[in-house]
Order: C-alpha cells, then sequence, then structure tokens
C-alpha cells in the first residue's frame, strides 16, 4: 500500500485510509480526553481506547448518513438559534451511539452531553490543526 500518491495533476496526495485512521485516532484521543473531563461521560474501562474507536466510528458513519437529513430537517431552526442548534444536533449523535454501544459507553446527563458536544468540537478542532494536519502535510511532502 502507498502511502503517498500522486494524482494526474502531479500533487501529492495521502492514501484515502491512512488519513480517515489518523483522523480517528486523533478524534478518538480526543474522546477519551473529554471522557476523563466530564464524570457523567463514561466509557468501559476495560477496552478504553476500542470502545472509543468503535464510538468514534459510529459517529462518523451516523454523521454521514443521518446528520445531513436532519441538518436539511432543521436548517430553519439553525437560522433562528444563529447556529447554536448545531450542537444539540451533535449531542443527539452522541446520545444515538450511546444507545447503540449498550454499557460500553453511558451519558448520564443530558444539560452535560450539550456541553461535551461542545468541547468535543472544540477538541476535535484543536488536535485536527496541531497534530493531524501536520501529519499529513509531512506525508505529502515525502
Amino acid at each position: 500500500m502507498k502511502l503517498v500518491i500522486i494524482d494526474k495533476n502531479n500533487k501529492a496526495r495521502l492514501n484515502k485510509i491512512l488519513e480517515w485512521f489518523i483522523y480517528m485516532a486523533g478524534y478518538t484521543i480526543s474522546f477519551i480526553l473529554i471522557s476523563l473531563l466530564f464524570g457523567t461521560f463514561q466509557i468501559n474501562d476495560e477496552h478504553l481506547i476500542l470502545y472509543s474507536f468503535f464510538a468514534v466510528v459510529m459517529v462518523y458513519i451516523l454523521n454521514k448518513t443521518i446528520k445531513p437529513v436532519i441538518l436539511k430537517l432543521t436548517m430553519p431552526l439553525m437560522g433562528i438559534t444563529v447556529g447554536l442548534f448545531y450542537f444539540v444536533i451533535n449531542a443527539g449523535i452522541l446520545k444515538l451511539v450511546d444507545i447503540i454501544m449498550g454499557d460500553k459507553l453511558n451519558f448520564t446527563s443530558a444539560w452535560k452531553l450539550f456541553f461535551i458536544a461542545v468541547f468535543l468540537a472544540a477538541t476535535n478542532a484543536i488536535i485536527e490543526e496541531l497534530i493531524i494536519k501536520p501529519i499529513i502535510r509531512r506525508f505529502k511532502k515525502k
């Protein structure tokens, strides 16, 4: 498997599977950090990294399938709330992942789930800018 792929325009890009895995690893780290920060957000300690990774992959799948439909249906509400309803949708996606994973992932407070969604979005953005994008840029230069 090639790490760096040269396209028709002679531009280098990272292999899509490797790039996806780097993103998922970074988001898993932020998921674990948020779970340590909030006491009402618990991941099964038996296999913390594995369950966090599964949760992140489920969030990714739900964000690619269900979230666009929800966003289109709630666009007027997003406009009225100046985009704050977006975090409610993120909290709903996290609660859906909680239901799917059963006792491996547990959100006990609905209000804190909203703040977890906000912190998760912020930590994902920070990790993406400080860790993931520099790694991808480093591979693309080679």
